[in-house]
């Protein structure tokens, strides 16, 4: 027995001994938890049940010249229900009242709601949805319901927000409004236009907004209060008018359609300014529609053809190496340099003609023949006129994605025996239509080149953040006396040049046409090879007020010819004479107090001839539900909305002064 009890007690010490080492260790596990790790271990716990959410910050809205709504940013509701918050007896006091409420907004009865309600309650459902997409009106109305009004914790009311993008005046111009957002698949923010180069000042400031985890990854917000408020973000006024936009974009439209055209762009600008007032870029789709797509004016470089002549007649002038009066023999219209043949497309040329009749038929054997002679022992000053005009590098937009010029300069490994001549009708360099729209409006601003620019000005609310100033790229392009001939030059051009079919006496315009053979060197050779229409000018020709460029590519040959009088010219005509034909309309535009132009909406809802002031009810009348309900929102009433589609009558008639919180009841028919 003793030898037994022994064996027992040595049993009894190691039982002992390796309690008290487990009892050391889970000692030292525990101390090491709450002291070393303790903040790790707090922390991974408070993000598994709460944690902050992103509150994205509206976006500044994007305003035309004349105060149109290019883009806004739209707020979505979703209301959903804590069932488990409400107090037994405050749940049985408001649950019918609510019901009955929501009956009024949600178009479901009463009887509904009550069940669905009760339903959550059993199922002790902490996230019970009660109505997504809900406009701003909706959701104040139903926050201020029975039992809602108690707020998050004692009424249960749980409120989702979310932003969508809008584009009131539709797919016109969306290429260059642009936008920005985030990748799904990659995660990377992209974007494209004003929405992506103004995002600093479009975004505002996200705030944050704490939230618990709930059940099945749902998360509640902890407080009725945000942890940080989101800052809005400012406004951006573009330089695009509306009424101008709208005339281009159908001219060019037109014109692809009627020729079948592979793609095409049209930009009219101001010519003072540098301004952009209207801007298209149509390409083709499979079904034969046509819709924005790549930014063919800023992001397409490409070999111009004839316009580029401009180039030829402002140096040859400038230098005084020949003057307009010069005689050159077009020889039946074929010239060779190192074996490579100059072809003007009227067949057997056009006999002995001055140069400046030359520029106005746009004959290659003579424009060619003038720079060669003029530049053969010195290239080199020939292409620093080019690269003096800007032509050999990019405008500086603020437009991520503008195409690279290609000036070939002498001494490069690409440079030969025909580049110069090749030069001289538009071949062998490369240009997008935005930079030789620059170049063309630097002769109508009298020699000086500014900058095309897409916005004006950075505002909030009322106030100006930033403004864009005029950004001259150089005050001279030329001598006034160059300037002169030139000008009269390409006013010949339209009266009895190439353009000549574009000429009207009741008014004047001047410009160039322009027609390249595209793709040459291709790997498919001649099979490949298409034409580009283009027409660069400016209006009116005595006091220009727009310059303007249309590039048509890829017209169907069968249709008719591929020149570009006849086929980017018609558009630029139409674009010019519509503008100015139909200017009270923009004029009366332009009047209006420049605050309340930029509430506007969709600026042909408006009685434009009343004098509105930023203190008065606008009309509303025949403007969409949403527009009306987002300019009177903004202007600080609030809004109440009977029916559906347009406004037919409104409970504040236009012209009274604005009282803020004052609700407004709006009709739709």
């Amino acid at each position: 027995m003793a030898v037994d009890d022994k064996h027992i007690s040595y049993r009894i010490y190691l039982v002992a001994v390796f309690i008290f080492l487990m009892a050391i260790a889970i000692v030292v596990k525990l101390t090491n938890i709450q002291w070393v790790q303790g903040d790790y271990y707090r922390q991974l716990a408070k993000q598994r049940t709460v944690r902050n959410f992103v509150i994205p910050a509206n976006k500044g809205n994007i305003y035309s010249a004349d105060g149109s709504l290019l883009a806004t940013s739209i707020p979505n509701y979703e209301i959903r229900f804590d069932a488990k918050a409400p107090k037994t007896e405050t749940f049985e006091k408001y649950v019918k009242p609510l019901s009955d409420s929501l009956a009024t907004v949600l178009d479901k009865p009463s009887s509904y709601f009550q069940k669905e309600l009760r339903k959550a309650r059993e199922n002790k459902n902490r996230y019970y949805l009660i109505a997504r997409k809900l406009s701003y009106t909706e959701y104040v109305k139903i926050k201020s319901f029975p039992l809602f009004n108690l707020g998050a914790f004692k009424g249960g009311i749980i409120v989702e927000q979310e932003t969508v993008r809008k584009h009131p005046i539709g797919k016109i111009a969306e290429r260059t409004i642009g936008y920005d957002k985030i990748d799904p698949a990659t995660g990377v923010e992209v974007g494209k236009g004003i929405e992506w180069a103004f995002k600093n000042y479009l975004n505002g400031k996200d705030g944050k907004i704490l939230k618990q985890k709930i059940a099945k990854g749902q998360w509640k917000p902890i407080r009725d209060v945000n942890e940080v408020d989101p800052i809005d973000g400012y406004d951006v006024i573009s330089t695009i008018d509306v009424f101008i936009q709208d005339i281009a974009h159908h001219a060019l439209l037109k014109q692809l359609e009627d020729y079948e055209a592979d793609h095409g762009c049209v930009v009219v600008m101001e010519t003072q300014t540098g301004h952009v007032k209207a801007i298209s870029n149509l390409g083709r789709a499979e079904d034969g529609s046509y819709y924005e797509t790549t930014n063919y004016a800023i992001a397409e470089s490409h070999e111009p053809g004839s316009t580029f002549k401009l180039v030829d007649l402002m140096a040859i002038l400038e230098d005084k190496v020949a003057d307009t009066s010069t005689v050159y023999d077009s020889h039946n219209g074929v010239v060779k340099y190192y074996g490579r043949s100059v072809r003007d497309s009227h067949n057997g040329g056009y006999g002995k003609v001055s140069l400046a009749r030359g520029f106005e038929l746009s004959s290659n054997t003579v424009m060619v023949q003038a720079v060669y002679d003029a530049y053969k022992s010195n290239p080199s000053k020939f292409v620093n006129h080019i690269n003096s005009y800007g032509l050999n590098k990019t405008l500086g937009l603020h437009f991520k994605g503008e195409g690279r010029p290609y000036i070939p300069q002498p001494g490069d490994k690409h440079w030969s025996g025909v580049s110069l001549p090749w030069m001289a009708f538009g071949y062998g360099v490369s240009v997008t239509p935005m930079q030789t729209l620059a170049f063309y409006n630097s002769v109508a601003n009298d020699g000086v080149m500014v900058k095309p620019q897409f916005v004006s000005e950075i505002k909030e609310w009322n106030k100006t953040i930033k403004k864009f100033d005029v950004e001259v790229i150089n005050p001279r392009v030329c001598s006034p006396e160059t300037l002169k001939k030139v000008k009269a030059v390409l006013l010949n051009v339209v009266k009895k040049g190439t353009g000549s079919k574009l000429y009207s006496k009741d008014f004047s315009m001047a410009g160039k046409t322009g027609t390249a053979q595209m793709n040459y060197g291709g790997k498919e050779g001649k099979s490949a090879l298409y034409y580009a229409s283009s027409f660069v000018g400016y209006f009116p020709a005595d006091h220009p007020k727009y310059s303007c460029i249309v590039v048509v590519h890829k017209p169907n040959t069968a249709k008719n010819n591929y020149y570009g009088a006849d086929v980017a010219g018609p558009v630029f005509k139409r674009i010019a004479q519509k503008i100015f034909t139909d200017a009270p309309s923009t004029n009366k535009i332009k009047q209006l107090d420049s605050k309340i132009a930029k509430q506007e909406i969709s600026y042909d809802k408006f009685d434009k001839e009343s004098n509105k002031k930023l203190n008065q009810i606008p009309d509303l009348k025949g403007m969409p539900g949403m527009d009306a309900v987002a300019l009177m929102e903004n202007l600080g009433l609030k809004v109440k909305v009977n029916g559906f589609g347009k406004v037919k009558k409104q409970s504040i008639q236009a012209g009274q002064n604005i009282i803020k919180n004052t609700t407004i009841v709006l009709e739709l028919s």
